[in-house]
């Protein structure tokens, strides 16, 4: 992992307060946008019996509501230990603690410590890496199925946001920093892992995609 993020800095961004928030605000409202859009496309291609992988999901607020649309279980990677406290205490409101398997590790370079997934999701957590090559091979390697991503659009007040988020970052000497990966790069990064896109949903800020891995013949 590069110098620019190291397990503090993103300790530092990702906090448990910050977790904690997050989950007052699921109880009170449910899904944000994003994570709404990601679960649509998925219920619409359809998720019973499947199996999950979510790399960087936070409190796993995706995940609870996938199983409880008929998802078999889930796994959830997060690179720093300050969601757990918060997505347990959901899990354990949920009932479903015994169907999720959460864990801490750089996803990325996890290797075979990491069982494939019928379905791998990636909400915005390509633009919090700096090798985005290594995350989308790794990821690539543990879809039996499909991805499902979110990523920032490559637009110009993307770049001024991102570049004032850095800035802030850099003035906070916070060990973390955002990157813009040009989405058509991303995609063509895990097309050369078999997949295709077969959604390209662009938006205001966030595109969400869906590639798939052709069935067998």
């Amino acid at each position: 992992m590069s110098d620019c993020c190291t397990p503090k800095g993103y300790q530092q961004v990702f906090s448990r307060e910050n977790a904690q928030a997050q989950a007052r605000r699921y109880r009170r409202r449910g899904l944000d946008r994003i994570s709404r859009r990601i679960v649509k496309l998925l219920l619409e291609q359809g998720v019973e019996g499947r199996t999950l992988l979510e790399v960087g999901g936070g409190i796993g607020a995706i995940q609870l509501e996938l199983l409880k649309a008929g998802a078999a279980r889930a796994v959830s990677i997060e690179l720093t230990p300050t969601y757990e406290d918060a997505a347990l205490e959901l899990l354990r409101r949920a009932g479903l603690e015994d169907r999720v398997e959460r864990r801490v590790m750089d996803f990325a370079g996890a290797g075979a410590e990491v069982e494939a997934a019928d379905i791998v999701i990636l909400n915005r957590v390509v633009c919090c890496y700096p090798d985005m090559p290594r995350l989308a091979g790794a990821a690539a390697g543990r879809a039996r199925g499909r991805i499902v991503l979110s990523l920032p659009n490559e637009r110009w007040w993307t770049r001024l946001g991102v570049a004032v988020t850095n800035l802030g970052c850099r003035v906070g000497r916070r060990q973390f920093r955002v990157f813009l990966h040009p989405p058509d790069q991303v995609l063509a990064a895990l097309a050369e892992h078999e997949l295709r896109t077969v959604v390209d949903q662009p938006g205001l800020i966030w595109q969400v995609a869906a590639l798939e891995r052709p069935a067998a013949s």
